[in-house]
């Protein structure tokens, strides 16, 4: 077996970078990978796995290039622009690679300018102009100006992980283009390199000179020549992409490209793809913030009649509409199966509609925009539709609801089975006046074919986001490209735009000649053969493009196959085949999947980089510290499934899957859940991590670190007898640092403190199982080992308050007393040990399915622990009894907010004293995960006078036992950097209330605060 290629070949390895490629690869990837790592400074990838990582985007493609580049610098760009040019290597300029059509995957140097090339230029106030690198996402610039009061309003739905160069590329739209128009709408200039490394200066064509006037002369007499043409066969819609923007000369858009009539060569690059230059930096028109805006909600009792109403929706708003968006009843379904967006699509609906559109109004007051809402009630009772608007005007629930709509897309992919959703016909733009008749004819189109599509669109401007359900393992190809046919016919039929939003790509390249005719795609040759004559950028995209239904280009090739595991969990809720036409699934485990579910659970992730945001919510820490690909819940994924189905170059099939490259992969999984809270297509990566450890440590053997941290529950009750002697680790000097060559846990990070008296060693007087059962209001508390053994006031203070709201709580035991406490299993999943964690859960299931069965809450401390009960105890194979325990199965806080919506706690509301401090709430991860945060908040408010401040966080950056390994410190604090310890920091004197234990230890280390369990403020608010 060979040696693998280092992750990152760096200057120090340069001299060997030729000789570990080339063995693997071959020899032009050996000498191109040895230059760029001596000439540049930027991230040299050539490993398998990471060219498996960057060889998808969010299309159904997948192409391996020869090799990944990360610039650090705008130099380096030009460096490897010249590498490649002397070598003849192709590249592939990337952003955050969720282009719908396979934009950025190929062949050739994938150069990534995403981590590094992300910083604005030059910001113009006053004139509303910004210049900004291509790398920058679209969030984090109108983060930055928004003080200003501007904002950048190409708003795409993957804003949170769009670059600026990528939607420049594509031409991206986004829901309110009606007000703000497409990117080409918003670029007023544009440095980039073509492929010989001239550095054009494109702006406005009269002032051009040099190679840039040349160009604009190219492209000009090309327009008059091809007039005719153009006035024939050109889309008279706002939404088209497809080919280059020839027509700069000869607008035929419904909105001009520029205010004043000129014509601005930076448009040329728009919607280009990444063919025709390489972007140094973009100059951008940013608009007014709206200062209010207000969102009415139309219900209506079919498609058809939704999209018939666009047109007359339009229509109203003098001035102030800025969107009309469709949401259907595919994309509720789904939305109300997802935990975070289930109660915010309910809040929108009226009876069961068949679909809704969003229409917003934007202006200076809310005022000033009530009756726009009004009028839209009056205008739907004038097409027979009364009261059908849920009006929304405050802020916050019209943000949660563009959420769930922003996600629309990925949520559509959420569905289980090979049968997804298929991009390549999805965003046609038509005329609104045959709206409604082309969505009903197309509709039809995919009954012929035995499938059923899924519908969202930009109502507003005719664009349709349609994707039929293909399964694209068996027959998709053939269909597709049946599909694309009609599809087309229809479009030519009601004089539309084949390619509306998305761009090309892979998928819909061919039909550009279809679309414009023979000599305007004779034109688009010409410009690419006069920016590009060498073909280097972007190859076969636009000009020369592959067909659509290759299938040796698709990611589930004919040669796709999955290597049989034995899993440790049970994953056959993912093993099921779908019908496209009625989106039926057949039961668990028949869906043919050699390795029991694992793999289709891992090709969930249709590459749609959701994963990559950085605003609120959990997903995904580690990428958030260090933005690699690697190190993000879609690199992870890709890694995996390249991994089950052999794709790993160098490794032996059955091998791959527990090799160094998977498990380098998910090294920084942090376990935090995130994913599966906020990944719209439902990837749990920590749960795959389990099944992953599980595999790795049967082959590579568990570490003494392995041991301690899973066997905690099984030592702790004689380690706590020895609290004093083990302390020392961190009061004598040395042995922090003997401790960490021994057992891999930080010097740098103290241990929790054993306790010699713990509440298991002094248990409280409490009711017995007899008692609890017959009782009028019991609850069973169950203590795990973190709140049992180092911080026994935990458990006491839930002990208190329970007793000061009337509760008789009985403390949950095992059936037979072995010395030892009851145990989730937790600390064995975190380190593969399956079999040792079902040993436990059993264990427990056996102590409370009595008290669950009768219906009582069973309250846990630990969000971790009890958390557990809901999730991985339900995949162990424990039956029925684990579903009712989970049923059942509530952490304290979530058990109080129930009981005082049911207005059982007016005896502890009475009892609690005020307090005056502020008080700061930092989240466990698997708190946001299960949407248990919002419980804590309402608890809080209990206390008279209390006004808790959620911290926007992520994860702590502890996570269990990862912040305690020396390997994971630097990682672990750097995630406490990024908003946590700030937060706490800012605020000395406020009460900072953390409910994990690993929290609350990354608190005491990182800002020298004592974090508290909220049943310790309870029971501090309460009498003595």
């Amino acid at each position: 077996m060979n040696a693998p290629i280092p992750l990152k070949i760096t200057r120090a390895t340069a001299a060997h970078a030729y000789e570990d490629v080339a063995r693997l690869g071959n020899e032009v990837a050996g000498q191109l990978a040895a230059r760029l790592a001596a000439e540049t400074e930027g991230e040299v990838l050539f490993s398998s796995a990471d060219k498996g990582r960057y060889a998808t985007d969010a299309s159904i493609y997948q192409m391996m290039p020869a090799g990944v580049f990360v610039p650090r610098s705008m130099p380096d760009v030009q460096t490897a622009l010249d590498i490649c040019r002397d070598m003849n290597v192709p590249i592939v300029a990337r952003g955050g690679g969720t282009s719908q059509c396979g934009q950025t995957v190929g062949a050739g140097l994938v150069m990534d300018h995403s981590k590094h090339l992300r910083n604005i230029i030059d910001l113009n106030v006053e004139n509303r102009t910004v210049e900004v690198e291509p790398g920058i996402v679209l969030d984090h610039l109108n983060a930055a100006l928004k003080k200003h009061g501007l904002w950048y309003p190409v708003d795409v739905s993957t804003s949170a992980q769009a670059t600026l160069g990528g939607m420049a590329g594509n031409n991206s739209c986004g829901s309110r283009s009606i007000a703000y128009g497409n990117m080409v709408h918003n670029v007023l200039g544009a440095q980039a390199w073509t492929s010989d490394s001239t550095l054009l200066q494109l702006g406005p064509y009269a002032g051009s000179s040099g190679k840039a006037r040349e160009l604009g002369n190219y492209v000009r007499e090309l327009a008059q020549q091809l007039q005719p043409e153009i006035e024939q066969h050109w889309p008279k819609v706002m939404r088209r992409v497809g080919g280059y923007n020839l027509d700069i000369f000869d607008p035929r858009s419904e909105r001009p490209y520029t205010t004043d009539g000129s014509v601005n060569l930076a448009h040329l690059l728009i919607g280009s793809e990444g063919t025709l230059a390489l972007t140094k930096s973009l100059t951008l028109q940013l608009s007014e913030l709206p200062q209010a805006k207000v969102l009415g909600v139309v219900n209506f009792p079919t498609f058809y009649r939704a999209m018939d109403a666009a047109q007359h929706i339009v229509k109203l708003g003098g001035g102030t509409l800025t969107a009309v968006e469709l949401v259907d009843r595919t994309m509720i379904d789904l939305s109300l199966q997802n935990p975070v967006f289930a109660p915010v699509i309910r809040s929108a609906l009226i009876g069961n509609p068949a679909a809704v559109l969003l229409v917003e109004f934007s202006g200076n007051s809310k005022t000033e925009l009530r009756p726009k809402l009004r009028r839209l009630g009056e205008l739907m009772g004038d097409l027979l539709l009364p009261d059908s608007v849920v009006e929304l005007v405050d802020d916050a629930p019209q943000k949660a609801l563009w959420e769930v709509r922003k996600a629309g897309l990925n949520i559509m992919m959420s569905l289980k089975g090979d049968g997804k959703p298929v991009s390549f016909i999805e965003d046609c733009a038509v005329p609104l006046e045959h709206l409604a008749e082309y969505t009903d004819a197309l509709t039809e189109v995919f009954k012929k074919y035995g499938s059923k599509g899924t519908w969202y669109a930009h109502a507003s401007v005719g664009t349709l986001h349609v994707r039929p359900i293909l399964d694209m393992r068996r027959e998709g190809a053939p269909k597709m490209r049946a599909i694309a046919e009609e599809a087309s016919a229809l479009v030519r039929k009601f004089k539309g735009a084949y390619s509306g939003e998305h761009g090309d790509g892979l998928c819909r390249g061919e039909w550009i000649s279809w679309q414009f005719g023979p000599r305007i795609t004779e034109a688009f040759a010409g410009i690419k053969q006069m920016m590009d004559p060498l073909n280097l950028l972007c190859p076969s995209r636009i000009v020369n493009p592959p067909k659509m239904d290759d299938t040796r280009l698709m990611r589930f090739a004919p040669s796709y196959t999955v290597i049989p595991i034995r899993t440790a969990l049970d994953w056959r809720a993912w093993d099921v085949q779908n019908d496209p036409a009625t989106e039926l699934t057949s039961a668990p485990g028949s869906g043919g999947d050699p390795a029991n579910g694992f793999a289709k659970a891992v090709e969930m992730c249709n590459n749609n980089g959701h994963c990559r945001k950085f605003d609120a919510g959990t997903m995904c820490p580690s990428y958030r510290v260090t933005r690699d690909e690697k190190h993000l819940t879609r690199g992870r994924a890709n890694t995996l499934r390249l991994a089950l189905s052999g794709q790993l170059e160098g490794l032996k099939a059955e091998e791959a899957f527990t090799s160094e490259a998977v498990h380098d992969a998910m090294d920084l999984c942090v376990g935090c859940k995130g994913c599966k809270r906020d990944c719209p297509t439902g990837v749990d990566m920590a749960k795959m991590k389990v099944e992953f450890l599980h595999h790795y440590k049967a082959r590579h053997g568990y570490t003494l670190k392995d041991r301690l941290v899973a066997k905690l529950p099984d030592y702790a009750p004689w380690a706590s007898r020895l609290a004093p002697l083990l302390n020392l680790r961190d009061r004598i000097p040395g042995l922090a640092a003997l401790s960490e060559k021994l057992t891999g846990f930080s010097a740098k990070r103290t241990l929790p403190q054993w306790k010699s008296k713990t509440f298991f060693s002094a248990p409280p007087r409490t009711a017995t199982r007899e008692e609890v059962l017959a009782a009028a209001k019991p609850v069973v508390l169950f203590v795990d080992t973190f709140n049992g053994y180092f911080e026994s006031e935990n458990a006491f203070s839930a002990l208190k308050v329970l007793a000061a709201a009337g509760y008789s709580a009985h403390v949950a035991t095992k059936k037979i007393a072995d010395g030892k406490s009851l145990c989730c299993g937790r600390t064995y999943l975190a380190s593969g040990m399956v079999s040792e964690a079902k040993a436990k859960a059993r264990e427990l299931v056996d102590a409370l399915l009595p008290f669950a069965e009768k219906g009582i809450a069973i309250v846990g401390l630990e969000p971790s622990c009890l958390l557990t009960l809901r999730d991985e105890m339900l995949v162990m194979g424990l039956g029925e009894a684990a579903q009712i325990i989970s049923d059942h199965a509530l952490l304290l806080e979530e058990f109080l907010a129930r009981e005082a919506t049911a207005g059982r706690l007016e005896a502890l509301k009475a009892a609690l004293q005020p307090v005056s401090q502020p008080i700061l709430l930092h989240g466990h991860c698997h708190q946001k995960a299960f949407g248990a945060v919002s419980p804590i908040m309402e608890v809080l408010k209990l206390i008279p006078g209390a006004k808790p401040e959620l911290i926007e966080s992520s994860c702590c950056g502890m996570a269990g036992s990862f912040g305690y390994e020396a390997s994971h410190y630097e990682v672990s604090m750097q995630m406490a950097e990024l908003s946590l310890l700030p937060a706490v920091r800012k605020q000395p004197d406020a009460i900072v209330v953390a409910d994990g234990t690993s929290c609350r230890h990354q608190i005491r280390d990182g800002a020298q605060r004592e974090a508290i369990h909220v049943a310790q403020l309870l029971a501090q608010q309460l009498p003595a």
